[in-house]
């Protein structure tokens, strides 16, 4: 396993000295990886928009592009919102007949509702040079495939309602999880002068996924639905190119 991990990472090291050499960007399409940050707001449809509202979503990842403007790489986003739908129903089962939950104390219990989950996806597609200020910059093209996760966070501030700790508060948060895949489309710019890179554009996710928890409490049956949503994701991301610019020359006599 150890002589696996170091000849992968060796491997990967080998790679990102080749693409760090010193390159001019402006004259020809370079081979060089990506690190990027990326933002997202999200609109769900299908089964998760019965669930959820708008959400957003905060990631990063790595693409190597080649001398072609073939681009490949993977991604991985953390996925949050405050809309969560239909959730005067989700504790029904616990709360008082005016819909509250009475704490350990016998107050009145704080519930907030949250939408959380996670998404990484294996990425391929290409860069079109059009309308750009040199040929590694342009439209781009991506698909992915991947897995997609995501539950309802229930959150009560102190921890005081005992009835909401633990395998309690998972028999109400819908978790669920499954493949997905992905389309984007959008422009990426990659400056002369290596100070302002970044791209922008829209990406539309479908996934399939199935409830993960043996029970929900609230019905007191097992969701054995086959769930299909979308995800319509407007992006922003910032590049990190790893290459070093060619020196300019000056000679003085």
């Amino acid at each position: 396993m150890q002589k696996k991990l170091l000849l992968v990472l060796t491997t990967v090291s080998l790679i990102v000295s080749t693409a760090i050499c010193q390159v001019n960007i402006h004259d020809s399409a370079i081979f060089t990886p990506l690190i990027y940050a990326t933002y997202g707001y999200q609109f769900p449809g299908g089964d998760l928009a019965l669930q959820f509202g708008s959400n957003s979503s905060i990631g990063g990842g790595i693409l190597f592009k080649t001398r072609h403007n073939w681009i490949f790489g993977a991604e991985g986003n953390f996925m949050f919102g405050q809309s969560v739908k239909n959730s005067d129903d989700l504790l029904k089962v616990i709360s008082t007949s005016d819909g509250f939950i009475i704490d350990a104390n016998g107050y009145y219990a704080d519930v907030i509702y949250y939408e959380r989950g996670y998404n990484f996806f294996a990425k391929f597609g290409k860069v079109i040079p059009l309308l750009s200020p040199n040929p590694n910059s342009g439209f781009t093209l991506l698909a992915g495939a991947g897995y997609i996760q995501d539950k309802i966070r229930i959150h009560n501030p102190g921890n005081t309602a005992p009835q909401l700790l633990g395998d309690y508060k998972n028999g109400y948060d819908r978790l669920n999880g499954g493949i997905a895949v992905t389309g984007y489309l959008g422009y990426m710019y990659l400056s002369n002068t290596r100070l302002l890179n970044f791209s922008v554009g829209f990406e539309f996710m479908q996934a399939w996924t199935k409830p993960y928890r043996d029970r929900d409490f609230d019905t007191g049956k097992q969701d054995t639905r086959k769930l299909s949503s979308q995800f319509y994701t407007i992006k922003v991301s910032w590049i990190i190119p790893l290459y070093r610019r060619s020196p300019k020359e000056f000679y003085l006599y």
